[in-house]
């Protein structure tokens, strides 16, 4: 992020009537820059700035690869959609090339990316590397930009369900919000208002109707945040309402989902309930401090992005929708208590694999050998 003292200005040359997630070009450029700590401009301006041709539609990847990077022009069809003039002499040659539609008619001086090269780059955030989109905008695209934009802002490494199952139902009903003005926050409070619900079902053993509206809380959960991406309308409150509620809940489920079993006759033992619920309860919080502690102990990188095993392995690891399946599995055989059994010894292996994932990068580091993000080398 640019610090508001040194804040880049942010122009959008040209118009267009066609409009991305409700969006006019100018104003989704300006929600972009703004949350980069960039100043969007009305004029051209005299100076080093970003410049955005409102004839094409780019992912926000692009402005946080271009931000850094000075005299870098991306094109498309030889011509500027993007760039960062590192003087006003470069930002008045690429403002007059965009606002023709025609490409540079010098290039010395620039670092030219074309678009049909497929370069990549590393989203961190999330938690991928690809050739993030970048189309003309036309009526005719609009649909397929937004189709593009949406799994633009997917996770890369997440769970089995979210990453296969999710994408399409979710990307009616982030149309459907953005159509119709719903915000993310609002998204997030009917979700929650599921996730509430679903609790309640599962602690008298309506486990069917609980998985049904734990499904619309998992698939909502999922909405918020990328009609947050993909409108630019995340928020701190919004981060803090999302992910508060994603660690909050869960031990909550399978708490009651124990309890729940005496309705069906199939009550635990005292011993076993309780050996069922320390090995969850432990395990997630332990799971947990392991991420974190190998954010911290590594540049930021996450425990689950280091390697290929670790970025498969998070399909299945012991989380929210991959114990889900297990237990909808043990309903469909009629006994949810298996499955609560099984959910608990799958949550001690899980985070027994990410002990051992995190003594072995301690040790890599310790022999001097790099530990790094396979998604930061280019495919």
């Amino acid at each position: 992020m640019v610090e508001k003292a040194d804040a880049l200005s942010v122009v959008t040359i040209g118009e267009n009537p066609v409009k991305l997630w409700g969006l006019a070009p100018g104003e989704r450029v300006g929600r972009i820059a703004r949350a980069a700590g960039c100043a969007p401009v009305g004029t051209v301006p005299d100076a080093a700035a970003i410049l955005s041709n409102a004839a094409f539609a780019w992912d926000p990847a692009w402005f946080g690869n271009i931000a850094g990077r000075p005299g870098t022009v991306l094109t498309l069809g030889g011509v500027p959609a993007l760039a960062h003039a590192a003087d006003a002499g470069q930002t008045a040659r690429i403002a007059q090339a965009m606002a023709a539609g025609v490409p540079l008619a010098d290039a010395a001086g620039f670092d030219v990316v074309a678009y049909e090269d497929g370069p990549t780059i590393e989203n961190k955030q999330l938690r991928k590397r690809e050739t993030p989109f970048l189309m003309a905008l036309t009526p005719a695209s609009l649909r397929p930009i937004e189709r593009a934009s949406y799994f633009g802002a997917y996770k890369g490494v997440t769970d089995i369900l979210t990453k296969y199952l999710w994408p399409e139902w979710a990307l009616v009903l982030t149309r459907i919000c953005a159509k119709l003005g719903v915000t993310p926050n609002m998204v997030t409070v009917v979700g929650a208002v599921f996730c509430v619900a679903a609790t309640a079902l599962f602690a008298y053993g309506h486990y069917w109707l609980g998985m049904a509206l734990g499904l619309f809380f998992m698939v909502l959960d999922t909405v918020d945040g990328k009609l947050a991406r993909c409108t630019i309308t995340s928020s701190a409150l919004g981060n803090v309402l999302d992910h508060g509620m994603d660690l909050v809940h869960p031990p909550f489920w399978w708490w009651f989902w124990a309890t729940g079993l005496a309705y069906w006759g199939l009550a635990l033992d005292p011993a076993t309930f309780w050996a069922v619920q320390a090995a969850i309860m432990i395990g997630y919080v332990v799971q947990r401090l392991i991420e974190g502690a190998f954010i911290a102990l590594f540049d930021g990188i996450h425990i689950h992005v280091w390697e290929r095993f670790d970025s498969l392995f998070r399909l299945v690891t012991a989380r929210r929708n991959p114990n889900m399946v297990i237990l909808f599995g043990a309903v469909v055989f009629q006994r949810p208590d298996i499955g609560i059994v099984a959910v608990a010894w799958w949550t001690a292996l899980c985070c027994l694999v990410h002990a051992v994932r995190l003594v072995q990068a301690m040790v890599r580091k310790a022999a001097g050998k790099p530990v790094r993000s396979w998604l930061a080398d280019p495919a």
